[in-house]
C-alpha cells in the first residue's frame, strides 16, 4: 500500500510568512508540519510515499530529502500547471506512475495536523474490504468542509461547503482508495472553480454503488488553514510530544527556573534570570537570559532572546527578540528581529510591515 501526501498550494491566508516558505514547512513543535504528516503515515505502517509539490519546488526535498531520516521512501510529484483541485493530484500520480492499478493507497492532506494514530483506520479498510474510506472529524464551522449526509450509518452523499450542512461532520483531509480512483478521476468534470473536487470523487464512488465506509476521528484534528489554526496545532503537538533527554547537552545556569514538561536543544545556553515554564521546546544553540517563556511556545534554532515574556507562540529559527515586554500568540519568522522601542532614537514604534501583516501595538 502506499501513501499520497499533498504539499503544494500557495497558502494565502497565511502571508506574510507564506511569502518565503512552503505552509508544509512552518514549524510545529519545532518540525515541519509536513515532517508530522509522514510520521503519522510511516506509523501507520506505510513507507512508500508520494508528496505533491509545486511545480518547480526544490524546498520540500531539500529539507526532507529521501526520507530515510523519516522511515519513509520519498518520492516527489510536481503538480503540473498549478493546483487543478484534490482529484487532479490523484490523477496526476497516477499519469507519472507513483499510483498504479492493483493497488490501494491513503491519502493525507498535508496541511492536517491529528493526534492519535492511522493505523486502526487503515486497517478497517483493509480488513472489511472497503473501496473507500473517509476519516471525519466532529466541528464548529462543518460549512468551511465538505460535509457527509448519513442514514442508517451509511454515507449517500457528500457536499462540499453546503451553506446549510447536513450533520457537524467534516471530512478531513485523510482519505483511502482502491484503484477505482484511477479511472474515476478521468471521468470528474471540473467545478466552477476550475477544479477537479475531491468531494465529487467521494460522491462517483456513491453514485455507483461502492462500499465506502467511515470512521470519526475521536482525538483531535485540526486544518491549518489560518494563523491561530498554527498556534492551535502548536498547542496540541506540545501536548503530544515526548520530552525524553529534556536537557541534552544545554547549559542552564543557577538562577535559571524550568517547571512542567520542557526540552531543550544541544548547544543552547540558558543563563541569567530565566523562568521556563512548560510544555515548552527550543532548538539548538539558541540563547535565553532574563526572560520568561511560557506555555505552548516553541523556539526554533539558534534563536537569541533577552528581556522577554513569550507564551503561546511559534519562534522560527534565526530570530533575535529583545521587546522588553510581553509577547503572546506571536508567530515570528526565520531571521525576524523584534526589539524595544526605547532602544533607539527618536522615541516611537518603527515599523517594516509587509503585505497582510498583523501588529498590535
Amino acid at each position: 500500500m502506499r501513501a499520497l501526501i499533498t504539499a503544494g498550494g500557495r497558502a494565502t491566508r497565511l502571508r506574510p510568512i507564506t511569502w518565503t516558505l512552503n505552509k508544509h514547512l512552518i514549524p510545529l513543535a519545532n518540525k515541519p508540519m509536513l515532517e508530522h504528516a509522514i510520521l503519522k503515515v510511516v506509523e501507520a505502517g506505510i513507507i512508500d510515499i508520494g508528496v505533491n509539490i509545486n511545480e518547480g519546488d526544490k524546498e520540500i526535498s531539500d529539507a526532507l530529502g529521501d526520507g530515510a531520516r523519516l522511515g519513509a521512501r520519498l518520492t516527489y510529484i510536481e503538480q503540473k500547471g498549478g493546483p487543478k483541485g484534490l482529484a487532479h493530484i490523484i490523477k496526476n500520480a497516477r499519469d507519472v506512475g507513483f499510483l498504479k492499478r492493483g493497488e490501494r493507497f491513503l491519502m493525507y492532506l498535508g496541511d492536517n495536523i491529528i493526534l492519535g494514530s492511522l493505523r486502526h483506520l487503515v486497517e478497517r479498510f483493509q480488513n472489511e474490504n472497503r473501496n473507500c474510506m473517509l476519516a471525519l472529524s466532529r466541528v464548529s464551522d462543518p460549512e468551511r468542509f465538505g460535509v457527509p449526509e448519513i442514514k442508517d450509518g451509511r454515507i449517500v452523499r457528500v457536499v462540499e461547503k453546503p451553506l446549510e450542512p447536513m450533520c457537524d461532520f467534516a471530512i478531513t483531509g485523510i482519505y483511502l482508495y482502491d484503484d477505482r480512483a484511477l479511472e474515476a478521476v478521468d471521468e470528474l468534470k471540473p467545478s466552477s472553480r476550475g477544479e477537479l473536487e475531491i468531494s465529487d470523487l467521494h460522491q462517483w464512488y456513491l453514485d455507483h454503488g461502492l462500499n465506502v465506509g467511515y470512521e470519526e476521528i475521536t482525538g483531535w484534528w485540526k486544518d491549518t488553514g489560518k494563523p491561530e489554526d498554527l498556534l492551535e496545532g502548536n498547542q496540541l503537538l506540545l501536548n503530544e510530544f515526548r520530552f525524553e533527554d529534556s536537557e541534552n547537552g544545554a547549559e542552564i545556569g543557577e538562577n535559571v527556573v524550568i517547571q512542567g514538561r520542557v526540552k531543550i536543544g544541544h548547544g543552547t545556553r540558558i543563563s541569567e534570570k530565566v523562568l521556563i515554564r512548560g510544555p515548552v521546546v527550543i532548538g539548538e544553540n539558541c540563547e535565553i537570559k532574563n526572560s520568561y517563556i511560557g506555555p505552548y511556545t516553541s523556539i526554533g534554532d539558534h534563536t537569541v532572546i533577552t528581556n522577554t515574556e513569550i507564551e503561546h507562540s511559534i519562534i522560527f529559527p534565526h530570530c533575535r527578540i529583545n521587546a522588553g515586554t510581553r509577547i503572546v500568540d506571536g508567530i515570528i519568522g526565520q531571521n525576524a528581529t523584534v526589539t524595544s522601542a526605547h532602544d533607539t532614537l527618536p522615541l516611537g514604534h518603527k515599523l517594516v510591515i509587509g503585505d497582510n501583516s498583523v501588529v498590535e501595538l
